[in-house]
């Protein structure tokens, strides 16, 4: 896509039902019929109602909003089997929730299965002494109970039995993306970093999840997005994790929510920390910085480089509208096998994401529109 191509793509304009669509729909295929002309990128959604609505005429039967939870309870006897006693050995992770551990279960019952004879999963338990508590648990079960996108990571289960609490999801063989970026050789076995094409098709699936958040008729923010929310299939699909801190989006003539600032630092939007005034674009801001860590290869915060490279965004800014300058923040380990117009464009898209002002960044369904096109 050519620097004109590019322009004239985020001048042009999208009226809400084709914007809706993108949102809402899995994936924008190359054969798409969609007329890029009409597209009107200032278009914003009525957020007025305070229900999910079902989309399901109107949407692909893969993207689904549930009209009743669809995660089913579970015993806490049989997700203790399921993971074996919580052995550390099967521990894949730690979150501000508590430990994740994978597990095998019947698909059929939901009981615990033998490695090997059931469905991996994974196990969130939750650690009273962690960052995030009862409340984020609840919201989490809601939220990914109610809401089923081909992007989002799949809530099977749940388990509240005295003071236990576990929500239990469809396991994610390749892990996180911080995982693939910044922890050598996670996952891959070898001497090899994430190809250019899977970072873009990470960077699409992600932008898919929350284009289908901020699309809905109640709009959903996640408020915590980070590269170790989003976690990838067999086949490197992202899918969003981590509900705990998402809101509902502002409703009627409402302009943002206020909450208690939240989420990771250098992924938060800069007026959500100076405010607490949370809108989609604080969502958009923090997926700026994740296109920023594709491209560079660095953690957004990294107090082993250098005082000026540290934080992440205030050192990339200033190469990222440089086509000659782009170069030299460039992920070393992708040994220079990317199309350089492809990178070009991305680390423009990362900058508008960016930007500090939040008016002037895109709405994340125009954001999928870029991605998709690459």
């Amino acid at each position: 896509m050519s620097r004109d191509n590019w322009d004239r793509l985020v001048s042009a304009t999208l009226k809400r039902d084709q914007l809706r669509q993108i949102a809402l729909c899995p994936s924008l295929s190359s054969s798409s019929s969609i007329d890029f002309s009409s597209i009107d990128f200032s278009s914003r959604f009525s957020l007025d109602s305070l229900d999910f609505v079902n989309e399901a005429s109107r949407i692909s039967t893969e993207t689904i909003i549930a009209e009743s939870f669809s995660s089913q309870p579970i015993e806490f006897k049989e997700i203790k089997k399921a993971t074996k006693n919580f052995r550390p050995d099967l521990k894949i992770g730690e979150g501000g929730f508590g430990p994740v551990y994978k597990g095998w279960i019947h698909e059929y019952n939901l009981t615990a299965a033998n490695p090997g004879s059931g469905m991996a999963v994974a196990v969130k338990k939750w650690n009273p002494q962690g960052f995030q508590g009862h409340k984020e648990w609840i919201d989490e079960r809601n939220y990914l109970s109610k809401l089923q996108h081909p992007n989002l990571v799949k809530l099977i289960g749940h388990c509240s039995e005295e003071d236990n609490r576990l929500l239990v999801y469809e396991f994610m063989p390749k892990g996180s993306l911080d995982n693939h970026l910044f922890t050598s050789n996670f996952y891959i076995g070898r001497n090899q970093s994430l190809s250019w094409a899977t970072r873009i098709k990470v960077a699409t699936g992600a932008a898919r999840a929350l284009s289908f958040l901020h699309g809905l008729e109640k709009q959903v923010i996640h408020r915590g997005f980070n590269s170790g929310d989003i976690l990838l299939d067999g086949e490197f699909n992202a899918k969003l994790s981590d509900f705990g801190l998402a809101r509902n989006g502002p409703t009627g003539d409402m302009t943002h929510v206020s909450t208690r600032v939240m989420g990771t630092h250098g992924y938060a939007a800069p007026e959500y920390v100076a405010t607490g005034h949370l809108t989609a674009k604080c969502d958009v801001y923090g997926f700026g910085v994740v296109l920023l860590e594709l491209l560079t290869g660095r953690r957004v915060i990294d107090v082993s480089k250098v005082l000026q490279e540290q934080d992440l965004v205030n050192w990339a800014q200033s190469y990222l509208l440089n086509k000659r300058q782009l170069k030299r923040i460039m992920d070393t380990k992708l040994e220079g096998q990317y199309p350089k117009n492809e990178a070009y464009i991305v680390a423009t898209l990362a900058s508008k994401c960016i930007s500090h002002d939040p008016r002037k960044r895109p709405l994340m369904a125009e954001v999928l529109v870029a991605l998709e096109k690459l």
